[in-house]
């Protein structure tokens, strides 16, 4: 770990590969950073060219996105020996500034990182859309992806037999209407990538996964009317572990903890040789979306399954470069911006 007084170009690089490096559904990656090296800060914006109005009509999901990248930040923040100070939604008057992470200083000793090992997860940590083994999870290791999300203000429910059952069930629904809804299927495809298409954003044909054979996981189609594409369907695993995260409120500063609290989880199940992948389908209907609620919470506010098991390691995506060129912003800052 490296403790310094001035933030040189070599660590805002560390820090933007490892912010870009968070999962965003489809790989839109619908963020843009702003540095201020005057006040050692940078800014999370929101990347408005890269959204799905039909999926994600609310922006919901892309707050997910951005949140999961603002806890990268902040972990490769104190790898490098840095005090992270997050601030969401910081200015009412500028709707797509979504974070500002502050750098206030060197750690002190009694600030060292208690689980150093989420940092070597980000690299590691890919959506896996293959069958599983089946193994059980240990008990311990799902408590605690369970006090990863508390930690970050959110909750992680692990359902027994007949509440997983019920999940599929919703997700399966939704899976079926997405298919029925053209457009729906039409946007999902602009954001699959042919081999040799040279853009940095979407999900490559070679990263898709393979439909259940069993039909008991309803792994989300995005080849849809293109069946050239589709690869053959495989067993999946009999005994299916899902983790449903949901917040107490539904306000899009609580999307952003989620947000963090969804890339907490799964970089803590990362560190523990888990695969994961995520079901994201019933919460882009809002009436699936609520049917998924746990009856005995009324505040309960779901945000996406999380399937994890042992398994293969998922493809890696693309990710957009990082960029530290600096310009004007204003007459006291400079900006450096990835996309």
């Amino acid at each position: 770990m490296r403790t310094q007084a001035v933030l040189d170009a070599a660590t805002v690089e560390s820090l933007l590969a490892a912010a870009v490096a968070a999962p965003s559904i489809h790989n839109t990656q619908p963020w843009r950073f702003r540095l201020n090296p005057n006040s050692q800060m940078l800014e999370v914006h929101s990347a408005p060219e890269r959204t799905l109005p039909l999926t994600d009509p609310m922006h919901r999901a892309q707050y997910l996105s951005v949140g999961a990248a603002v806890f990268n930040l902040r972990l490769a923040a104190v790898h490098h020996g840095w005090r992270p100070e997050v601030k969401l939604l910081p200015d009412p008057h500028a709707p797509g500034l979504l974070a500002t992470v502050r750098l206030t200083g060197p750690l002190d000793a009694e600030d060292q990182p208690s689980d150093p090992g989420l940092y070597e997860a980000i690299a590691r940590r890919h959506t896996s859309r293959m069958p599983f083994t089946g193994r059980s999870v240990p008990e311990p290791i799902v408590a605690e992806m369970t006090s990863a999300a508390h930690a970050a203000d959110a909750r992680l429910h692990v359902p027994d037999i007949a509440g997983t059952r019920r999940l599929l069930r919703l997700t399966a629904a939704a899976e079926a209407r997405n298919h029925a809804h053209p457009d729906r299927t039409a946007e999902t495809l602009t954001w699959i990538t042919a081999p040799g298409r040279d853009t940095p954003y979407g999900i490559p044909v070679t990263a898709l996964g393979p439909p259940d054979a069993g039909r008991r996981i309803p792994m989300r189609d995005f080849t849809g009317p293109i069946p050239a594409v589709r690869r053959p369907a495989l067993w999946f695993e009999r005994h299916v572990q899902l983790a449903l995260l949901w917040t107490a409120h539904d306000r899009r500063d609580d999307w952003l903890r989620a947000g963090q609290a969804l890339q907490y989880v799964l970089l803590t199940a990362t560190a523990h040789g888990l695969r994961t992948s995520l079901l994201h389908q019933a919460m882009e209907w809002p009436d699936l979306r609520a049917a998924t609620a746990l009856p005995r919470h009324k505040r309960c506010h779901p945000h996406v399954l999380i399937r994890f098991g042992y398994g293969p390691d998922g493809a890696a995506t693309p990710r957009g470069p990082v960029h530290s060129t600096a310009r004007p912003a204003a007459p006291s800052a400079t900006d450096s911006e990835t996309g």
